[in-house]
């Protein structure tokens, strides 16, 4: 995510926490969970570890001390959990995309940026995968 003298930003410019415009940051960091995904025979067989990153621009409301009125998440990882449960995923890009989808479904959210990472690929690297952003008024 790029960082600038006013803090962290989405691609198009809109911060991601900004008073000013009345927004706040809701983010899920390093979510490890199996997932049956890959386009090869021998990642078919058995779920792999994929890293999941969430960030979130979300509508200030009068949170008023309750869950109701913030988004949750708890249920944004209930919702990864239930896109990973549905069966099996070729591509990291097309996980990604459902992840986006199903968080901006929550009308408060206007922007989210997703990265999918699978692990354990390559001995060499930490992780490969994608990082996609959209917008509400991409849907």
């Amino acid at each position: 995510m790029p960082m600038h003298n006013a803090g962290p930003t989405t691609s198009g410019s809109l911060r991601i926490a900004d008073a000013s415009r009345s927004v706040r940051h809701v983010f899920v960091r390093d979510l490890v969970i199996g997932a049956n995904i890959g386009i090869y025979n021998h990642e078919r067989k058995t779920a792999q570890p994929v890293r999941i990153n969430i960030d979130l621009t979300v509508e200030d409301t009068n949170i008023d001390e309750q869950v109701k009125n913030v988004v949750d998440y708890s249920q944004i990882i209930e919702g990864v959990r239930k896109i990973i449960r549905e069966g099996h995923i070729n591509l990291v890009e097309t996980l990604a995309e459902r992840i986006a989808h199903e968080c901006l479904d929550d009308s408060r959210v206007l922007a989210a940026l997703v990265r999918v990472e699978k692990l354990n690929v390559f001995p060499e690297a930490g992780g490969v995968g994608v990082e996609i952003e959209r917008l509400r008024n991409d849907r």
